[in-house]
């Protein structure tokens, strides 16, 4: 149903079909004048071609392609504890290892976690530098996703890597959706990702690709990278066509990114002007009140189940997506509320202020019965 909309603030690749994607994919690559090249077998041809253009992007020195974020990120970090010497990584509780991965990083790698904060933001230089255990690596999540999709100031940020180095530990950034953080900085993508010793990016969570991630940094780092790698099972055969979307997805979709996120502070504002109407929810928030990228939190004082039939109903009925999924809060969040997450990308930037109002209207109303 929501796939189906005729009107939506974001269209994932998930919404789409086999022959859509594909005939997407297969135009894209015509005009690239990619359709001739060779195909890759182990991480040669356009493999190779997408590590230099990351390595460039973020102004590293070296990159390697990975199938998944997950084994990208577990890489980085036992590779540089062994170059430390030191198996604690210092994280935020919140942090994708942390409550996406299984606990891999201690039962795959033998690593120990640590936590300077778990305030619903980045940590600070003060938390860093006064931490009571030591660590030979600090991993900052930018943005922290589970809290909101939040950012540190740059000179925050700033701040607290240079905590890190007074602690002679080294710097790694999951960077899952840094493509989206230039605009909160003000700085270019490569400065950003110049503060950390290595850098972690997805392909498909804001570049709409379909799968796959890098990993950037050194060149002997790098080197060490590939090698587990094999060892995670992470050499496939032939990866053509994840490398060929990531590669679209820099093209197209990069350059577009400011724009989304400056709409989505945009939506967020009138988000916020309708759920204030009188007759509206009572309580409620948009977190971050500004948006620091082109996603950010909702909260409702409904249940998920209510809020998810309203707006699947509201899909239904009007042909306009506005909200998806809905999910309670985590442990020690407040009962009886729920929240969704909201992106804008490019059919997004279509809605006006007033549509967003109106959509808000008509859900609300909705929720009501």
């Amino acid at each position: 149903m929501w796939g189906g909309a005729a009107r939506s603030l974001w269209r994932p690749s998930v919404d789409g079909t086999v022959g859509g994607r594909l005939r997407a994919l297969a135009d894209w690559t015509d005009a690239a004048d990619l359709a001739d090249a060779a195909l890759d077998v182990y991480g040669d041809g356009l493999v190779e071609v997408l590590e230099e253009r990351i390595a460039a992007e973020l102004g590293m020195p070296a990159a390697v392609f990975f199938p998944t974020g997950t084994m990208a990120q577990q890489v980085a970090l036992r590779c540089w504890a062994g170059r430390t010497g030191s198996p604690v990584v210092a994280l935020h509780p919140l942090a994708h290892p942390e409550v996406h991965e299984g606990g891999a990083l201690e039962a795959v790698s033998g690593l120990r976690t640590v936590h300077p904060t778990d305030a619903p933001r980045l940590p600070t230089a003060d938390e860093v530098r006064d931490h009571p255990e030591p660590f030979g690596t600090l991993m900052l999540e930018l943005p922290l996703r589970d809290a909101g999709f939040v950012l540190p100031t740059w000179e925050e940020l700033t701040a607290t890597v240079d905590a890190a180095r007074e602690r002679d530990a080294v710097v790694h950034f999951d960077g899952a959706r840094l493509w989206e953080c230039p605009t909160h900085f003000g700085r270019p993508l490569a400065e950003i990702a110049g503060l950390a010793d290595s850098v972690y990016v997805s392909f498909y969570k804001s570049l709409d690709g379909m799968s796959g991630a890098a990993l950037a940094g050194p060149e002997e780092l790098v080197a060490e990278a590939r090698v587990w790698l094999h060892r995670y099972g992470g050499r496939v055969f032939q990866q053509y066509p994840v490398a060929l979307a990531a590669l679209r997805g820099l093209d197209t979709e990069l350059p577009r990114l400011p724009s989304y996120v400056a709409h989505a502070r945009v939506v967020a504002g009138a988000l916020r002007e309708a759920l204030a109407e009188e007759g509206g929810p009572g309580w409620f928030r948009i977190h971050p009140e500004a948006p620091h990228t082109h996603q950010f939190q909702v909260w409702l004082p409904y249940e998920p189940d209510v809020l998810t039939a309203a707006a699947l109903a509201l899909t239904e009925r009007t042909g306009t997506c506005l909200f998806r999924r809905w999910s309670a809060p985590g442990a020690g969040g407040p009962p009886g509320t729920a929240f969704t997450e909201v992106t804008v990308a490019a059919a997004g930037t279509e809605w006006t202020a007033e549509d967003v109002r109106k959509a808000v209207r008509d859900f609300l109303a909705l929720v009501a019965r």
